[in-house]
């Protein structure tokens, strides 16, 4: 009820700092994502005295020939440097993308926002005046555990759009005699998606030669192939790798399986999704 002398104000704090944290965002000037303006992030929050360094950030892309776009907006309770960092690595060891395409900027934010998810407020006000192509489809970083390797991804999802490249070099394995267990996590630290693989009973003291040569991950997974026994197979799912004694299981968004006597390939299985439905994002998800 009002009158000519009073009425009712409401204070929304959510709205002032999303207002805020907008404005802030958008007087920053994008920068290439690269491993040097990480490290000069790291130092700058270092030099200001920001000792979280968590905040918020926005990706953004620009194809060859095309305007610069909106990719994703993120917020990280980790140290933003190091999110960064697995965003970089992750795009890097895709098909159909370049991280020469790939910039950002970002918000050191130290008070604790986390009860208010400053990154779905940036979300919301940035869908009211345009789009934001990667969040809600599958993006986030983590390894989203076992029970999602069988999942089947929905036609929008990222994955499907920028699968994991396989014809990427191995950087840095030590050629010569190893066990399969030296040889599995060796390639597990060196490719830029996630590997995951059962336990080694039986196998995992097997020596496998690596040669003198660099090979790339398909080369790699078909080294060690044959060296596996039972219903082992190394199955290339679209978003990650994954290795287990599985009876030759079939998983949907798989693309290739590497067996001890041959490599399967598959289309990989999709479906619509349902109206108002979006894909799931594993941005805050622990690691299995």
């Amino acid at each position: 009820m009002t009158n000519q002398f009073s009425n009712q104000f409401r204070l929304s704090i959510t709205e002032a700092l999303s207002t805020q944290l907008y404005a802030a965002l958008d007087r920053l000037e994008p920068a290439p994502l690269t491993q040097e303006n990480l490290d000069a992030l790291a130092l700058q929050a270092e030099q200001l005295g920001f000792p979280s360094m968590s905040g918020v950030y926005q990706l953004f892309r620009q194809e060859p020939g095309k305007e610069r776009e909106l990719t994703y907006v993120g917020k990280a309770d980790q140290p933003l440097p190091n999110r960064l960092q697995d965003h970089l690595r992750k795009l890097s060891g895709r098909v159909g993308i370049s991280v020469d395409e790939m910039s950002f900027r970002c918000l050191f934010v130290e008070e604790d926002l986390s009860a208010v998810s400053p990154e779905k407020m940036l979300i919301k006000r940035h869908l009211k005046t345009g789009k934001i192509v990667w969040n809600n489809r599958g993006f986030g970083i983590n390894d989203p555990g076992r029970e999602r390797d069988t999942t089947q991804n929905k036609e929008n999802h990222f994955d499907l759009e920028f699968p994991i490249d396989l014809s990427r070099k191995v950087e840095g394995l030590t050629p010569g005699p190893q066990t399969l267990r030296e040889v599995l996590q060796a390639v597990k630290n060196r490719i830029p998606f996630n590997f995951r693989f059962g336990r080694l009973a039986g196998i995992g003291d097997r020596l496998i030669t690596l040669p003198e040569r660099g090979m790339t991950v398909d080369e790699t997974f078909r080294l060690i192939a044959p060296h596996l026994t039972d219903k082992w197979q190394i199955s290339a799912l679209v978003g990650w790798t994954i290795m287990y004694n599985d009876d030759y299981k079939y998983y949907p968004s798989a693309f290739r399986y590497y067996r001890p006597n041959e490599v399967v390939e598959q289309k990989p299985q999709t479906r619509r999704p349902k109206k108002g439905e979006m894909a799931d994002d594993f941005e805050d998800e622990p690691l299995f």
